[in-house]
């Protein structure tokens, strides 16, 4: 990674905090935008306020730009006679229109420097149905057909990624996973008995972002503890 530029949006916690430190730890240059500022992240980053679910924004872009991650997302658990269409819009605008936006800015410089990669972020609800996702799954699968779609589109100049955790310790999922009695009950529901950590995210976003990566595209990894694939 090293001397790579890498814009990380929604990076200031959570997985997108270990992803921007693990990346500047390997040498590269991070491009990092937030709608709330930034507070413990390594010196020496190129950092902007940017508020993804704004109507127009403009992105401070490098004139190479080897690699993106967007981060940002959101965690409306609720029946589905109690989802006001509100609700789905913000998903949409958090999880979907806001990649949009940032994507039709950035992959004109993406595909001028070439061999660059773009990673997102979606859920186990998208492949696996689970009660109370409804919104959260509909805007994750919308921007996994995106990304596979632009894989297409977009190849061989830029590659495209997606990794669907199943509940990781997040601040995001502080509302589920806030005490030891939910982190234990989260655990069990998942074949290797544990809770998804958000370096072990962040190592497969460094994975795919890397020269080591460069035969991956199109597709979407579930770092899930097996809850998509096994049935113990």
């Amino acid at each position: 990674m090293e001397n790579k530029n890498i814009l990380v949006i929604g990076g200031n916690s959570g997985i997108g905090e270990k992803i921007v430190k693990r990346l500047s730890d390997k040498g590269a240059n991070i491009y990092a935008s937030n709608r709330n500022g930034f507070s413990s992240l390594p010196s020496g980053m190129h950092i902007q306020e940017v508020d993804v679910t704004a109507d127009e924004f403009t992105l401070n872009l490098p004139d190479e730009l080897h690699g993106l991650v967007y981060c940002p997302g959101s965690i409306n658990l609720k029946p589905f006679d109690r989802i006001k269409l509100e609700t789905y819009v913000e998903d949409m605008n958090i999880n979907f229109y806001g990649a949009v936006k940032v994507l039709q800015q950035a992959l004109p410089v993406m595909r001028k420097t070439g061999d660059a990669s773009v990673v997102g972020f979606s859920t186990v609800a998208v492949n696996t149905g689970l009660p109370f996702h409804a919104s959260v799954a509909s805007a994750k699968g919308a921007l996994e057909g995106l990304f596979r779609s632009l894989a297409a589109e977009y190849a061989p100049k830029v590659r495209f990624n997606i990794i669907a955790p199943s509940l990781t310790d997040t601040p995001m999922a502080k509302g589920l996973l806030g005490s030891d009695r939910k982190k234990e009950a989260s655990a069990e529901r998942h074949p290797l008995k544990a809770v998804g950590e958000a370096d072990q995210m962040a190592a497969m976003a460094q994975l795919l972002l890397s020269d080591e990566g460069s035969w991956i595209s199109g597709q979407t990894m579930h770092i899930d503890g097996g809850m998509s694939n096994l049935k113990p």
